[in-house]
């Protein structure tokens, strides 16, 4: 079936060579001198392809044997040059033909690399002009696209057998035949999976129905995947091998319970001590519930604004400026802060004589700022039970932490603030422990930048030295006495909704008042219009003020002088 043939070398030239098969049958013993790249494409005329070989003697195969095409991924070496022979026909023909050409082409390896680096430049100039023109080419030009594809692919059925044509066809049919048992099954699926999440919805609509079972969340626990259950065979309870989040809850009939599946809240939205909502049967999960706060601390929140404002206050411009500095910049004006790189302080501590304007300055304070401002007195830590007093200071700065940012006034701090001694009462053990959690609030773990303390108090020298320290109240802002000047400023600030008589000496009336506070020059103008209204008179005077001088000044113990 196979006939040596010698190829003598011819020096210089790259002429190809016609060879029919009468000279297959002869040999010759002349041998090439060198190793030739040879290149040989047999025209095979029953599946037109070509092969490609590369040999010292070129074999020519039977036409009758199949020839085997290469694969378009296979890359070629770089001495191979496809040689194409002469116009092959159009169908296959019925037998082989008697004779056929074959053209060899012989070169030295350097003109194939030449030739083959040209090919490549070639091809890459082709593709990338293929890819302007699908770049460029408009919408209309699809039909051409869709008929460029015909063309590729009536291409290469022509070039199969009618045997392989049936093989392809019988392959098409099957795959479409098991796509369609897929769709069927798929839809079945679908159809079934429907009922069934309309079932579970209506399960779900119905367990959420109210009223629900109230709890609190205990605490979370992950349940090991890589864990191996000891229970075999088919008693295997199936709670007991569910993997991810799981919950311990603790109802409001003292029950405590392990949840293998949480229910309808994520497990991500939960944390211990939340309040939620459980089905009374199952005890799973519904709903999350607002937190829970005493009573008694949601009382303290101050619903309506204060309407005060500085200059309602006389006489403390010193302490306003302060207070402003230490409460409302940094709630107000928190970059500033950041920007040159100081923590603001948490609190405040105003101390002083009793009617100076402590409380009233905090009334001011919260009207000027935006904040929720609970006012939270120092007697009502005080409580009978153990931890309750400790329970209302951990709510009062809960809700102020939702709230936020807020403002936290406790008036009357040594209620509760007095240092620490020994003791056998349990009533002085309880007020300790309520200043203790007081002390945690203010500078501890889960302190909260966005809430400021301001407490006021009589009594600055029994307080203890750790509630005074830097960290928890940072300002100590002093109330003292109003002087002369001061005085007479908060005398004509009581007196602006009032009719006085122009003739009032406002000087005269603030140096007979030494050692008067604030609040009893508001006693001191209120006694004054009492006095004129008892005399029948339309107006105050400065006469009436006198009076009223006198009136207040015989309710303290000391004396006071009087300058005319």
């Amino acid at each position: 079936a196979y006939a040596p043939l010698s190829l003598p070398r011819k020096a210089g030239t790259c002429q190809p060579r016609s060879f029919d098969l009468s000279r297959l049958s002869q040999t010759s013993d002349e041998q090439p001198p060198t190793r030739l790249s040879v290149v040989a494409l047999v025209a095979n005329f029953r599946f037109h392809r070509p092969q490609y070989r590369l040999c010292e003697r070129l074999y020519l195969p039977s036409p009758f044997l199949p020839v085997s095409r290469p694969p378009r991924s296979a890359r070629l070496p770089p001495f191979l040059v496809p040689v194409y022979p002469y116009p092959r026909p159009r169908r296959p023909l019925a037998r082989p033909a008697t004779s056929f050409d074959v053209r060899v082409t012989m070169s030295t390896l350097e003109e194939l690399d030449d030739l083959d680096r040209r090919e490549k430049d070639d091809r890459k100039r082709n593709g990338g002009d293929d890819r302007d023109d699908k770049k460029n080419a408009p919408d209309g030009d699809e039909d051409m696209k869709d008929k460029d594809e015909d063309d590729i692919l009536d291409e290469e059925i022509l070039g199969l057998s009618t045997q392989d044509i049936q093989t392809r066809k019988r392959l098409l049919e099957n795959d479409s035949r098991i796509m369609k048992s897929e769709l069927s099954r798929l839809s079945h699926e679908k159809a079934a999976m429907g009922e069934k999440i309309k079932d579970n919805v209506d399960k779900i609509a119905n367990n959420r129905q109210l009223p629900y079972l109230v709890g609190n969340v205990v605490e979370l626990l992950d349940l090991d995947p890589t864990a191996e259950s000891s229970e075999e065979g088919a008693n295997i309870d199936l709670d007991a091998t569910r993997v991810g989040k799981s919950a311990v809850i603790k109802t409001s009939t003292r029950q405590t319970i392990f949840l293998p599946l949480i229910g309808l809240v994520d497990s991500d939205k939960l944390k211990p001590a939340d309040l939620i909502g459980v089905n009374k049967e199952s005890y799973l999960i519904l709903d999350t519930l607002p937190a829970e706060y005493d009573s008694r601390v949601k009382a303290m929140e101050v619903d309506e604004k204060p309407t005060e404002q500085y200059t309602d206050v006389g006489g403390l411009d010193k302490q306003i400026e302060e207070l402003v500095e230490a409460i409302v910049w940094p709630m107000k004006e928190a970059d500033r802060f950041k920007k040159i790189g100081i923590k603001a302080p948490k609190g405040a501590l105003m101390y002083g004589p009793p009617g100076t304007g402590k409380t009233l300055l905090a009334r001011a304070c919260a009207a000027q700022t935006d904040a929720t401002f609970l006012k939270l007195a120092g007697p009502q830590l005080v409580q009978m039970f153990i931890g309750d007093g400790a329970k209302l200071v951990r709510d009062c700065f809960a809700l102020a932490k939702e709230k936020a940012p807020a403002i936290i006034f406790i008036d009357e701090l040594d209620a509760v603030g007095t240092k620490r001694f020994d003791s056998e009462k349990s009533g002085d053990r309880e007020v300790q422990r309520t200043m203790l959690e007081l002390l945690n609030q203010l500078d501890g773990f889960a302190s909260d930048d966005r809430i400021k303390v301001l407490a006021a108090t009589n009594r600055v020298d029994v307080l203890d030295p750790a509630l005074l320290r830097s960290g928890r109240l940072d300002r100590k802002i002093e109330f003292p006495l109003p002087n002369e000047e001061a005085r007479a400023q908060i005398l004509k600030i009581h007196s602006r909704k009032m009719k006085v008589d122009p003739g009032v000496n406002w000087g005269e009336l603030a140096r007979s008042t030494d050692e008067f506070g604030g609040a009893m020059l508001k006693a001191v103008c209120v006694e004054a219009g009492m006095i004129a209204l008892r005399s029948g008179k339309n107006k105050i005077g400065h006469e009436h003020y006198v009076d009223a001088i006198a009136e207040v000044q015989a309710k303290k113990k000391d004396t006071v002088n009087f300058y005319a």
